[in-house]
């Protein structure tokens, strides 16, 4: 290991070492406000007041991307990830998770599976995203009743919108110490006449990563060093084109990925995916009278996991296979209201066989199905922009399985707010959301053992659906180079659907066997309510010369009458220092995570408090037309034990330790 850092050290060290002549051609000019593509009007950042939204784009992005969703945006405001080993984290906005989290690409959903169990992978690379966008309020509405927590939307542009002069294109090579990471990733962009082209992809390999202790906290018994089964290796190829003319675009795109990493429990299991997906899109500016533009887009997806045991044998086959249709259109201003509304359909086929026997012991093969009209309007009066949001959906369960009775769900939702500006930059805005959720296949119908997460699952198909009414109070300061903003909000949901730990073990027909590896995990409701507080402050976040940052984030989630939710989120402060002159750029920061004690009834174990610092330095020269960054980042500097306190595995899975990063990046 110390021959190993040495090179490393050596490595960063003579790529920092470029002429220092070259500065002045670098330096970095102050970065505009990114557009929200997600959103219903693309406005830019700072507007989303009514949907409080973070972007990440740029060089904040790439520092911050991690071996998974969950982790690269880990350290937003409002924002935890599930922390499920280094191959499978989701995020998690405000306590809420799983289907309340809804994940885009591109403006449609995934369609994976990690919305089903703490262990399955979110099925995009963020390696490849130009930026990453993260939306709540009335936006939401958009993409789906569901999306009570709020969305995340990874934008790749994989089909072109427009015909650039000349290609263009960026490739990073990256190398981790903790768990020995191989990263390369590129993506690029070109025109053949009208039509617009582009290729992006990216590979991953990760050996089992280095924890600074035990795998069980204080145990000697437990495994040390590195923490088994934590590996990852990841793939992914896309390409996409499009016609680009005066009166919009339409393209098309296509998709592949593979996975395997491990899962960092006793078992020491592991899950191999494939995923391949195709995309089109059609944009037409001024399609008839009133109408500013019209957007169709249409997804396909075949999705597949394997969960495997340590030697290989396969345990359980999950497929989804899913088909997406959206139809936007935007109107000219009305009254002085201008908006968004549309269609959206869903249909997927879910499967979770036995590899033995082909036997769906785990779920029941069900088919899904949902149809939804939706519309977002805004208008200004005076120092007051009113934003108003509906969806009304239908979702159909339907199990081929006849012990299993179908369910239909009829969820209308809504969303009205007020943003006042009482001075330059300033505003005040008052936001009330209300959203209905339809229970899941895996919630109503699971009647099986899923090794991964070593529990037997138990749904309930009498389950009705979730209702989520949410307030929100936000100020703000959004101009100038001290920005901040602070939210209150309160959610209080009515049968509240979670998964509750219950009785002894079990073997894997259920039957209770004190030796039984598999805890019964029954799927339930109760009414619950989460109350929070979220504030930033920041000084010149997008210039040259000194960037400040500090954060801070809490919430409690509370079954009424029955105690705390489960893995709830820790309460965080964070400060950051950057500083950008020219070639130059790095920066520091620490997150300080408090102790986590407020427990389920089936929960035993708090998570300690600890102290997160991570730190970045890069270098920028210009050479032959291509920009070259070398870059180094140091995460865990402290070395120190973490836990999360939102993670199933917390009792047995820390996070890693210290790990030095290294790498170069290349822009044409």
């Amino acid at each position: 290991m110390a021959i190993q850092r040495t090179l490393m050290a050596s490595a960063v060290l003579s790529a920092l070492a470029s002429p220092i002549l070259c500065a002045a051609q670098n330096a970095e000019p102050v970065l505009p406000a990114v557009t929200v593509t997600a959103a219903p009007f693309n406005n830019d950042e700072n507007a989303q007041i009514l949907a409080p939204a973070k972007v990440l784009t740029g060089s904040e992005l790439r520092n911050k991307l991690g071996s998974s969703l969950g982790e690269t945006l880990s350290q937003e405001l409002g924002v935890s990830a599930s922390g499920f080993g280094a191959g499978a984290s989701r995020p998690i906005i405000r306590g809420l998770e799983g289907p309340r989290v809804k994940i885009l690409q591109n403006g449609m959903a995934v369609s994976d599976l990690s919305t089903l169990s703490n262990d399955h992978a979110v099925a995009v690379d963020a390696a490849t995203a130009r930026q990453i966008e993260i939306l709540r309020g009335p936006a939401a509405l958009l993409y789906g009743s569901g999306a009570i927590g709020g969305l995340v939307n990874v934008v790749n542009d994989r089909i072109p919108v427009e015909l650039l002069p000349r290609p263009s294109g960026e490739a990073e090579l990256r190398f981790g110490s903790a768990d020995r990471e191989r990263m390369f990733s590129f993506s690029g962009d070109g025109a053949a006449g009208s039509i617009g082209l582009h290729l992006d992809g990216s590979a991953r390999n990760t050996d089992d990563y280095r924890i600074p202790g035990f795998a069980v906290s204080g145990d000697p018994a437990s495994a040390s060093g590195r923490l088994p089964s934590s590996f990852t290796r990841a793939r992914s190829l896309g390409f996409g084109l499009s016609h680009v003319a005066d009166w919009g675009y339409i393209g098309a795109s296509v998709d592949t990925r593979d996975d395997r990493y491990g899962i960092p429990t006793g078992e020491r299991s592991f899950i191999d995916l494939s995923q391949t997906r195709g995309d089109i899109a059609a944009h037409i500016k001024n399609p008839f009278a009133g109408i500013e533009s019209a957007t169709v887009k249409l997804s396909s997806s075949d999705y597949r996991h394997t969960e495997k045991e340590e030697d290989g044998t396969p345990a359980t086959d999950f497929a989804n296979r899913s088909h997406e249709t959206r139809w936007e259109l935007v109107h000219r201003p009305i009254a002085g209201w201008r908006g968004t509304f549309g269609l959206q359909s869903e249909h997927g086929k879910l499967s979770a066989l036995s590899a033995d026997t082909g036997r769906p012991d785990t779920i029941p093969v069900t088919k899904s199905s949902s149809f939804a009209a939706f519309l977002v309007e805004e208008r200004d009066f005076g120092p007051l922009r009113a934003s108003a949001g509906l969806r009304t959906e239908t979702v159909k369960r339907r199990p081929e399985d006849e012990a299993f009775g179908d369910r239909r769900f009829r969820l209308n939702s809504y969303s009205l707010g007020g943003l006042w500006s009482f001075g330059q930059g300033y505003g005040a805005g008052l936001t009330y959301t209300f959203a209905q959720r339809a229970p899941a296949a895996e919630e109503l119908y699971s009647n099986g053992p899923h090794e991964s997460t070593a529990t037997f699952d138990i749904g309930d198909p009498s389950l009705g659906k979730e209702k989520s009414r949410n307030l929100e109070l936000t100020l703000q300061k959004t101009e100038g180079l001290v920005q901040w903003k602070a939210n209150l909000f309160e959610n209080r949901i009515r049968n509240y659907i979670f998964g509750s730990i219950g009785g002894g073990t079990v073997d894997d027909d259920g039957a209770a066997d004190p030796a039984g590896e598999l805890r019964q995990r029954f799927w339930t409701q109760g009414n619950a309510t989460i109350r929070g507080a979220e504030a930033e402050i920041s000084y010149n976040q997008r210039g040259s010369g000194l960037s400040l940052r500090a954060f801070a984030d809490t919430s409690r989630g509370k079954l009424d009458g029955e105690g705390n939710l489960p893995l709830q989120p820790a309460t965080r402060f964070s400060a950051e220092a950057g500083y950008r002159q020219a070639a130059w750029r790095g920066g520091v920061s620490l997150l300080r995570a408090l102790r986590q004690d407020r427990l389920a009834a089936f929960e035993s174990t708090a998570t300690p408090s600890y102290t997160l610092v991570n730190a970045d330095l890069s270098y920028t020269v210009r050479g032959g037309g291509v920009q070259w960054t070398w870059f180094a980042l140091v995460r865990n500097l402290l070395d120190k034990e973490i836990r999360y306190s939102t993670s199933i595995l917390k009792d047995v899975a820390p996070q890693p330790g210290r790990n030095l990063i290294v790498g170069v990046r290349s822009r044409f």
